[in-house]
């Protein structure tokens, strides 16, 4: 039973693989020793090429690992809920995500690691600036060409819109972004980070009048992971200045050691 049901599943996997003509003629193929081993090769090689597409259409770049995370740094961080996070079982009910810090704090690290997740599960994902998607969505020309660039950001399964609230936008812009926000609505997940509360919102999208609706739409259904605390990357740099002047010290002190010798031996 067990060797039949292989059987069909090769066969099955000869359809998917795009070998029509050798799953219509199964029977002719069935007992050949080579079948299976090239099936599972192909199997490998597709599984290959559809990751690194889907790690191009992610655009994360360069990414510190999740596991290079200080957790000890914050004053105040839910590492509970974010850990849960990394299940992705908030992608099965669209639930979005909102990360609130001020800079330096690890929020667009930990988002990028959240979309890295994805792909590594076989989920469609973008990672993008607010600035460039905004700045992508206004240089349209022409209805048609909008829609189809709107697409980009509608379509993917998980789309992570990072530092939102470094800038300032006109209304323009604010309705661009709801129509994202709101062409996913329910539908795909969306992670955000920000280093605003909600609050303070109209401070990037001043007069506009979309603003309460926007984030009506986003917290709907949403996990709000909240980061409280100094720059990690002031303290990265006070680390690396401390480290800088404890070497030119050893190096000083090694160096008046060997003149004190040099000194020495000479008296001597």
């Amino acid at each position: 039973m067990k060797n039949v049901n292989e059987q069909t599943e090769l066969k099955d996997l000869a359809f998917s693989l795009g070998f029509k003509g050798m799953a219509a003629n199964w029977s002719d193929y069935i007992h050949e020793p080579w079948v299976k081993t090239l099936l599972l090769l192909e199997e490998e090689a597709k599984n290959r090429r559809s990751l690194e597409r889907r790690m191009r259409e992610s655009q994360i770049k360069e990414m510190k690992p999740a596991s290079d995370f200080d957790w000890t740094w914050p004053t105040s961080i839910d590492r509970e809920l974010i850990e849960e996070l990394f299940t992705l079982k908030f992608m099965e009910d669209h639930t979005n995500v909102i990360f609130q810090a001020a800079n330096g704090l690890g929020k667009s690290m930990l988002s990028k690691n959240l979309v890295h997740a994805a792909v590594l599960a076989g989920y469609r994902t973008k990672f993008v600036s607010a600035s460039l998607m905004l700045s992508d969505l206004s240089s349209q020309d022409g209805a048609s060409a909008r829609r189809r660039c709107l697409l980009k950001y509608t379509a993917p399964d998980l789309l992570a819109i990072d530092e939102l609230g470094y800038l300032s936008y006109d209304n323009r812009y604010a309705d661009l972004l709801y129509e994202v926000i709101n062409g996913r609505y329910l539908q795909a997940s969306t992670i955000i980070t920000t280093n605003k509360i909600f609050q303070d919102w109209s401070e990037i999208f001043p007069n506009a009048g979309c603003v309460v609706t926007l984030i009506d739409r986003l917290i709907h259904k949403s996990e709000i992971v909240k980061i409280a605390g100094k720059s990690y990357r002031s303290k990265e740099a006070a680390e690396r200045e401390l480290e800088r002047t404890t070497k030119k010290s050893r190096k000083s002190k090694k160096k008046n050691e060997d003149e004190t010798d040099v000194k020495s031996s000479a008296i001597a």
